[in-house]
């Protein structure tokens, strides 16, 4: 259980932290700043990966926890319990921000500003660029070390700053999932349930491709 706490409990950070930066800017005039909401998401998972890496993996996504069972990291069979706590955590934060913000009308979900096909290639790009930094400096299943929470957590921040604007740069269906469900705005969803998935996957073949079979897709328990 302690794996699945912590998977719940680092999303619920992600979410809280992410689209209530978001939140708070909209309800004051712009006070944290589009730069300021990239480097929260960011900082956030920085944080939760030296803080949880070595409990869960800090994982905090159920594509990147789709990835890691592609890349023969994590098994199949426990993708769905993590899942379902990352899905759990990420509702608690936007109920949070639903009582403490009741006038806001999306909680931060992340919608299409252009042609949906548009965000759909968009959040894919995105999600395969941090599948690939991700599988490049984790250990194993495990996000954690000296350089994974810098790596990932720069990742995030620099496609929440200039992608932010046209999809969200959800990269995460947790973390999309969430606000659109307890605001309602369920439309589009779909955008960023499937694309971060495809981009996982395909950052698993681009980075076995890079760094060879060994590099990226190690059974999990292989020696490194």
């Amino acid at each position: 259980m302690r794996p699945l706490a912590a998977e719940a409990f680092g999303t619920f950070c992600l979410v809280f932290a992410g689209t209530g930066a978001v939140v708070v800017n909209d309800l004051h005039g712009g006070a944290v700043t589009h730069v300021g909401v990239a480097f929260t998401f960011g900082l956030v998972v920085l944080a939760m990966i030296y803080a949880l890496g070595d409990v869960s993996g800090c994982h905090l996504n159920p594509a990147v926890t789709l990835g890691f069972c592609a890349a023969r990291r994590f098994g199949w069979n426990r993708a769905v319990p993590y899942i379902l706590a990352q899905v759990a955590g990420s509702v608690l934060a936007s109920l949070a921000l639903r009582a403490m913000f009741p006038a806001h009308p999306t909680l931060g979900a992340t919608l299409p500003a252009g042609p949906v096909a548009q965000s759909w290639v968009m959040e894919f790009v995105l999600t395969l660029m941090l599948m690939v930094v991700i599988l490049s400096v984790s250990t194993g299943a495990k996000e954690k070390g000296v350089l994974a929470g810098v790596a990932v957590g720069a990742v995030i921040a620099f496609e929440a700053m200039f992608a932010g604007p046209v999809s969200g740069a959800s990269m995460n269906p947790a973390r999309s999932l969430a606000p659109a469900v307890v605001a309602e705005r369920l439309d589009h969803f779909w955008v960023y349930l499937t694309a971060p998935v495809a981009g996982a996957l395909a950052g698993v073949f681009v980075c076995g491709v890079i760094h060879g079979p060994n590099g990226c897709c190690r059974p999990e328990g292989a020696k490194e």
